[in-house]
């Protein structure tokens, strides 16, 4: 079981690596993912203006059969600016089938929480920091209680916010475009 699961997240990383992104390509992608989560939820505009730093993954492939694979490419903003290209990766075992597009922003709230980021060497969500993923309540307000965390994360494709999804296990690495 070990070795099936090895041998899909390699299979899937290897795919996705010899088709990696330019950096015009990752830039263009991340500009329309910003403008559609700003389209779906008017709070999570407002609190990405307020943000620290904001990872866009814009496209964050994933698919497997029992064992799966995630893979993605996309920027660390601060004050608007692109000021890295990083990649994202997971891998699950368990019950699954089928292949899935989605995107993913990560709003560093805190200085410290942006700066333990930026100085790891490969930072993975679950153990390094906590992602606590935003749920939209009554009228598309955001819960008060993720408001207080340092980091939030949102998960959506072009259907609108995804719920349920975690980002625990996810590897962020700084690459080079």
């Amino acid at each position: 079981m070990k070795k099936s699961w090895l041998a899909a997240f390699s299979l899937l990383l290897v795919t996705l690596n010899a088709s990696a992104l330019t950096k015009q390509e990752i830039d263009a992608y991340v500009s329309e993912a910003i403008q559609d989560f700003y389209a779906q939820t008017q709070a999570g505009k407002q609190l990405s203006q307020r943000a620290k730093g904001v990872l866009v993954f814009p496209r964050i492939h994933k698919g497997g059969f029992i064992a799966g694979a995630e893979y993605g490419e996309g920027v660390l903003k601060i004050n608007g600016q692109t000021v890295d290209y990083y990649s994202i990766a997971a891998a699950s075992i368990g019950l699954q089938a089928g292949i899935q597009r989605k995107s993913e922003i990560i709003l560093f709230m805190t200085d410290e929480s942006l700066q333990k980021f930026r100085n790891s060497e490969g930072w993975e969500a679950g153990v390094d920091g906590s992602v606590a993923i935003a749920t939209l309540g009554a009228g598309g307000k955001l819960d008060s209680n993720t408001l207080k965390q340092p980091i939030i994360g949102f998960i959506f494709s072009n259907k609108g916010l995804m719920v349920n999804l975690t980002l625990e296990g996810s590897k962020i690495t700084k690459i080079v475009r």
